[in-house]
Formats: C-alpha cells, sequence, structure tokens
C-alpha cells in the first residue's frame, strides 16, 4: 500500500543504486527521456524496458548493480506503488501503455512492431525517427540484438512499419541503423541517389503498398552528404554543357547520371555561375530530395489522397555521413501545387518510356506549378514527341475544363519556343505531339525575321524571360513555298530593287538566303535545288538573327541557361531533322545590339553593326 515519488536530476549511479536499496521491497518506474527509455522493475527482478511506450524484455537489473545504469542526462520522474501496478511485467503493459498513449506516445504491446500494434499518427512516427537518430549519434543505441521470439512474432502477425524511407543505397548510409530501428519499425527503399527518375513504377508502387496496406503514416525522402551518385550526376551535367548529354547513354549508369541531370541544372541555376561543382552537388543532394517528393505527390493518386486526408506526411532529410546526424528539412515547399496534380501513376507505366516520357505536368498538362524543363530534356521531348507523330502514335490526348482551368489559374510555362512556317501543312503542336501550355509558338510565311521583327524578337524575349522557356527551336519544312517564292524571284531578278507588295517585300528580302544557297551550291544547281538549300540557310540565318539583334538573347545562351536550335520538318516523312546550334554561334555571340533594326530605327537608334560599328561581319 506504499508508494513513493522521487524527482532527480543528474544524480549520479551510485547515489541512484542507493535509492533502489531503499526502494528494493517497491516496484518502481524510471524514466531517462534523453533515451527514450522507460525501466520497470519488479520484485522478482525482472526489467522490462519502454522505449517511447515499445515495451522490450531487459536483462534482470540487481539491486546495487551499476554496469547497465546510464547516468540521467535531463529531468527525469521515478515512480512507484504496488498497489498501482499489477503482479507480472505482461500484465502490467497496458497500463504503463496507456498512459504513456495519454502523453502522445506512440506504443507497441510486443517487442517488436507487427500488425497487431497501432499505428502512430504522423507527427509521432517523426519524433521516433528523430529520436532514433539521436540515440545512433549519441552512440547510445537500443536496437541491438533480435531474437527467436522477435521473428516469429514478425512472422505470426505480419508487418506495420511506422514510416517508409526512400534512401541511398551507399553503404556507409544503413537507414535502419541511422535510425536506431529495430525489424517491422521501417519499411525500406534505396537505390543509387535515392531518386525516381529510373524505374519509378517500382518506388511508386511499393510506397502506395506501405501506405495503404500497411497503414504507414510517414514517408521521408532521405539524401546524404557526399553522396556519390549526386557529384557523379553533377559532373556529367557540367560536361553535357559541352555536348556530353548529346550523345545517347551507352550504359545503365550512364541514363541514372543523365536523369539526375536535372536535379544539377537547377542546383547551379540556384547558386548562379561562380559555384564550385562540389558546391553545385551538396546543394543538388537537397534539391533531388524534394525534387523527389515532388514526383511522388506528382503521380501517385494514392500517396497524394492520403497526404491530403493528413493521414500520411512527407518529409525531406539530408544524413550527414560524418556526424551520423539527419537534418530535418520538412515537407516540399510546393507540396500545396502538387497536391492538385492529376496524374494517377508514373510515366513510364501510362505507356511512355525512355526519352518519350509523357511529361504533361501534374495537371495533365503543363502550368507554371510545374518544375521547368532545362534545355536538353527540352529537346529530348521535342525529339520524342515528333518520333510519335511520325510513327502515327501520338499520346497528346483531349484537353478537359480541368486542365483548361489549370492553365488559367496558374499560368503557362512551355518548356520550349518554336519560329515556324505559317504553312497549314505544318502544325507545330501536332508535329511535336504537344498539348496546351507546353510550347510557345510564333509562326510567318518562310519562318524568319526579315519583317517584323521587333515583334518576333520581344516574343521570344518574353518566353524566355518571365515564361522561363529555356529551348528555341528555328522550324524551317521541305517544299516552303516562301523560299521558294523567294528562290525564284532571285533569280529572276537579281539585283532588282522593286516591291509592289507586301509579299514582294517579303520575298525579295529572303533573297539573301537564296543568294548564299546559290553560292554553296555553285553553277549548274536547279532552282529546286537552289530552294531547298535555301531552307536550311533561312533556318541558320534566322538563329542568327536572333542572337545578334538580342542582348537577352545572347547572355542566356552564353550562360547556359537557354540553347538556340534548328530544325527542317519533312512534309513527307512527318520527320523532323534537328539541325543543332547555328555554326556561327561563337561569332555571332560578340554581338553588341541590343535591338532590332525597325525598332532601332523607329527609337533613332540606328544599328551601326555588331560591334557598333560597321565591320565585315555584318551584313
Amino acid at each position: 500500500s506504499c508508494s513513493a515519488f522521487v524527482l532527480f536530476l543528474d544524480r549520479s549511479a551510485s547515489a541512484f543504486v542507493r535509492l533502489l536499496s531503499a526502494m528494493r521491497h517497491f516496484q518502481f518506474f524510471q524514466h531517462a527521456y534523453p533515451h527514450g527509455v522507460a525501466t520497470l522493475q519488479y520484485p522478482q527482478g525482472a526489467v522490462t524496458q519502454h522505449s517511447l511506450g515499445f515495451v522490450r524484455p531487459a536483462p534482470a537489473l540487481g539491486v546495487g548493480s551499476v554496469g547497465s545504469i546510464q547516468p540521467v542526462q535531463r529531468q527525469a520522474i521515478v515512480a512507484a506503488g504496488p498497489q498501482n501496478l499489477a503482479t507480472t511485467p505482461r500484465q502490467q503493459a497496458p497500463s504503463i501503455q496507456h498512459s504513456l498513449c495519454k502523453a502522445g506516445n506512440p506504443v507497441r504491446s510486443s517487442t517488436v512492431r507487427t500488425a497487431k500494434d497501432p499505428q502512430p499518427v504522423p507527427e509521432e512516427a517523426l519524433k521516433l525517427l528523430k529520436l532514433g537518430n539521436a540515440r545512433y549519434v549519441a552512440g547510445t543505441p537500443q536496437a541491438v540484438s533480435t531474437d527467436a521470439g522477435m521473428r516469429k512474432a514478425l512472422f505470426d502477425h505480419g508487418q506495420a512499419p511506422y514510416a517508409a524511407i526512400v534512401g541511398c543505397a551507399d553503404s556507409r548510409c544503413p537507414v535502419d541503423t541511422v535510425f536506431d530501428a529495430r525489424p517491422g519499425d521501417l519499411f525500406v527503399l534505396r537505390n543509387a541517389g535515392n531518386t525516381c527518375t529510373h524505374a519509378e513504377g517500382s518506388i511508386v508502387g511499393s510506397l502506395e503498398f506501405c501506405v495503404a496496406h500497411l497503414k504507414s503514416s510517414l514517408i521521408l525522402v532521405m539524401g546524404h552528404t557526399k553522396c556519390g551518385a549526386i557529384h557523379a550526376a553533377t559532373q556529367a551535367y557540367l560536361d553535357g554543357q559541352e555536348g556530353f548529354d548529346d550523345a545517347p547513354a551507352s550504359s545503365a549508369l550512364e541514363g541514372l547520371l543523365s536523369g539526375l541531370g536535372s536535379v544539377a541544372h537547377q542546383a547551379a541555376s540556384d547558386l548562379g555561375k561562380s559555384a564550385s561543382a562540389a558546391a553545385i552537388a551538396e546543394h543538388a543532394t537537397e534539391v533531388n530530395v524534394f525534387n523527389t517528393i515532388n514526383f511522388l505527390l506528382q503521380f501517385s493518386q494514392v500517396i497524394r489522397t492520403k497526404v491530403q486526408q493528413g493521414e500520411v506526411q512527407i518529409h525531406g532529410g539530408i544524413y550527414d555521413i560524418e556526424t551520423g546526424a539527419v537534418r530535418f528539412l520538412g515537407r516540399s515547399p510546393k507540396e500545396a501545387a502538387f497536391l492538385s496534380s492529376q496524374m494517377g501513376m508514373p510515366p513510364t507505366m501510362s505507356g511512355a518510356s525512355g526519352n518519350g516520357l509523357l511529361m504533361r505536368g501534374m495537371h495533365g498538362v503543363r502550368t507554371a506549378a510545374d518544375c521547368s524543363v532545362n534545355p536538353k530534356d527540352a529537346l529530348k521531348l521535342l525529339q520524342a514527341g515528333n518520333q510519335r507523330f511520325a510513327s502515327g502514335s501520338p499520346l497528346a490526348g483531349r484537353t478537359n475544363l480541368n486542365m483548361r482551368k489549370a492553365l488559367v489559374d496558374f499560368g503557362q510555362a512551355p518548356h520550349a519556343t518554336i519560329i515556324g512556317c505559317a504553312d497549314s501543312r505544318c502544325p507545330i503542336e501536332s508535329i511535336f505531339d504537344a498539348m496546351p501550355g507546353e510550347l510557345f509558338v510564333l509562326r510567318n510565311a518562310g519562318n524568319t525575321c526579315t519583317h517584323a521583327e521587333g515583334s518576333m524578337v520581344g516574343s521570344l524575349e518574353f518566353s524566355i524571360g518571365p515564361l522561363k522557356s529555356k529551348l528555341i527551336l528555328v522550324l524551317g519544312h521541305t517544299k516552303c513555298g516562301a523560299v521558294h517564292g523567294a528562290t525564284k524571284m532571285y533569280l529572276d531578278t537579281k539585283r532588282s530593287t522593286e516591291r509592289g507588295s507586301a509579299l514582294e517585300a517579303l520575298l525579295h528580302d529572303l533573297g539573301c538566303v537564296a543568294q548564299d544557297a546559290e553560292a554553296q551550291l555553285g553553277r549548274g544547281a536547279s532552282a529546286d535545288e537552289i530552294a531547298e538549300r535555301a531552307i536550311k540557310v533561312n533556318v541558320f540565318h534566322t538563329m542568327n538573327f536572333l542572337l545578334k539583334f538580342s542582348k537577352i538573347v545572347r547572355e542566356k545562351v552564353r550562360d547556359g541557361e537557354i540553347e538556340l536550335h534548328g530544325g527542317i520538318y519533312d512534309l513527307t516523312t512527318g520527320c523532323v531533322e534537328f539541325l543543332g546550334q547555328s555554326p556561327l554561334q561563337a561569332e555571332v555571340l560578340e554581338s553588341r545590339t541590343c535591338l532590332p533594326p525597325s525598332i532601332a530605327v523607329a527609337s533613332g537608334n540606328v544599328s551601326r553593326g555588331m560591334h557598333g560599328i560597321r565591320t565585315s561581319a555584318d551584313e
């Protein structure tokens, strides 16, 4: 009928043993919070440890023994009272669990978590991870051994992990050890770079199983410092600016690193041109964590629904391989936007694969809520879309009210800007199998800047500025009526300056490309041969014009932020021949001209040549 309540702070082990000796006929309860340990000793000498309510057997602690007692680092409460305790540890467990549960701590009724145990809410699951990592860092792990009874409990009752971890395969990052977890605690998925860039269906499907069937309430995407995959991907990305990514991957590893290039691109953009490769790689580690979180939200209806209902939370973290500590990053800053996604499954599971990934955006169409696409990926999207169009297997479906509303609510974010011909046989969106919101399209007869160039250049500056498009493609096409007409006029009149109409003026000013084409082919070339060569010449002519007369375009190309490419669409085959960058790009990038001629004249700022004075480099 006796009871005792003792409050102690930082007592030595020997003093605590004397306390035990004085209370040896009582049952007592020691709560040592720093390590999440609650120890219950009974008169018979049996001891049960509770880690935040998790009941575990422990070796008998004899009175007067100090070997297994840890100094208390924070305030703790020792309470005892035989009238409140049952006669055996097994009978006592429920009442202790009830009191801990009331305090907001998750509990389990056996030495390992099984499907018979209640699942903690997300906030409690996160606390368990933090406490487990704290024990690991302090060198005081509790999950040091298992026995046949634990394994049998897991076999008999099934699993109920409180959290799912998407981690890196790096051998220095043993996830269960980092969080001092026992079998049954964590559902762990690992690959190089803790990413969803490849085999994302496996990652997403596994997580859907975990949160839907196993009822886990927390997903943690965890990167780590000095991640070899991220550092290699960053270096590959930096090398790719010199042409590395233009070649197809020759191995699965190269494919993985290329897939991680987008996070390196974003990290480099965040840090600026002066950042070192090492700094970009370390920042890319965090970017990659949020990139994976956003991917899960964007492409899993199951996970989105659980998050929206508050049943599941997705957090990020970075494990420091030197200190052992995990830096918890919280939820994605873009979580609210991605929760409005309408994508039901990952791209590879919806009929697209490889470079044909159908990245339509979280709302089924690209909007400003989606991440930007780097230049090389934007080019791959155009190439893959044209392949689908040419093979008669387009994937761009019909739009619906929700898609159109998303474009209104969130605004546009086209991944590429196209300057194409007005020819009715060249529907740009169809040629690239594109949905609304993906392409910013400018069209005129001859895909040229010979007239109204201020409108064309100004529009392009808008697309790569506020809209953040990363790729410009100047697209000509075979049998172009404007170029063929200009070629005929050039051959008929050569140096005539008569311009009786706007059409004649347009064709006359396209004559320079016909002249260049004739010079390239030499004497004896037919009019049709000159015209077809002029189509290609005209594409590069337009590209050079944009670089020469737009400071904004030049600076973004020079900094690697955007790329400017050319292409020719074949009316017969439906295929686009991608021409790459202008052979004169390096030279034209030296231009100092800021305005197209018509705008310069209108403003009284007549261009004196690309260097401010006329030289042989000017037309």
